[in-house]
């Protein structure tokens, strides 16, 4: 059980870790505005696109990989095939946001299909 909640705490840390390439590319665009952040945010292009959708992205994975997660432990159904498909999940997500920003979409997606599909297969173990 304590795998599966340290994956979940790795998760729900992402989308902030995600932000750092974000802030990143906004300092280069004319400085971070702090005063409007999604309006300059909103202007960025290429790799700045790219590291806002995965920063994005981050937050809509941990909603459903969240519920599959807390599901699976409210039905006492943790078990070996469980934690495996979460530590598959945070592996595939991490990877997920290094393709984006690398512009490797093909590559990404199937990294997506992995996380979702192992965020299916936790759920599923609850039923």
């Amino acid at each position: 059980m304590s795998t599966l909640l340290l994956c979940l705490f790795i998760t729900l840390i992402l989308p902030y870790l995600a932000k750092a390439p974000v802030a990143y590319a906004m300092a280069k665009f004319d400085g971070y505005d702090n005063h409007h952040p999604r309006a300059q945010q909103a202007q960025l292009t290429g790799f700045g696109a790219r590291a806002l959708a995965a920063h994005q992205n981050a937050f809509e994975s941990l909603l459903v990989f969240s519920v599959a997660c807390l599901t699976v432990i409210a039905t006492n159904n943790v078990s070996e095939a469980v934690v495996t498909m979460a530590i598959t999940h945070v592996l595939a997500r991490v990877v997920y946001h290094v393709l984006y920003i690398a512009d490797l979409s093909s590559l990404r997606s199937l990294s997506w299909f992995v996380a979702v599909g192992c965020s299916i297969g936790i759920f599923w173990q609850a039923l």
